[in-house]
């Protein structure tokens, strides 16, 4: 698989094999944690006090080109009001809020480890 659909998916960068959470990203029991370790590899997910920083500056620019673009399309293209064109905005945000958080943990993650081979096969450590 390809580093795009490993982030996507929540997969561990170094093996491609463990997970990064503990439930699913729809799930309502702890929405936000994630586990310390890749449980196949041994990969480190929290490497330092403030790692995820990065994150934040991913998602923020996601969800504010997501957002000029969702209310761009509703309003003037489909012709919603601004106040229909936002609800709906806010509505679909909150659905989506715990998935957004995820993929840009996962993708400042997969920035910063690279692909081990021989991870793929190992143990965790």
């Amino acid at each position: 698989m390809s580093r795009t659909s490993n982030a996507l998916q929540l997969k561990c960068p170094k093996c491609h094999t463990g997970t990064q959470f503990e439930t699913g990203s729809f799930a309502f029991d702890k929405p936000f944690d994630m586990r310390d370790r890749c449980d196949h590899c041994g990969q480190n997910f929290m490497p330092e006090p403030g790692f995820y920083y990065g994150a934040m500056f991913i998602s923020y620019i996601f969800m504010g080109w997501f957002c000029l673009g969702f209310v761009a399309i509703f309003h003037w293209v489909l012709g919603w009001s601004t106040a229909a064109s936002f609800a709906l905005l806010l509505l679909v945000c909150a659905i989506i809020f715990v998935y957004v958080f995820r993929v840009s943990r996962s993708i400042w993650l997969h920035f910063n480890v690279r692909y081990d081979p021989k991870a793929a096969g190992g143990t965790a450590a």
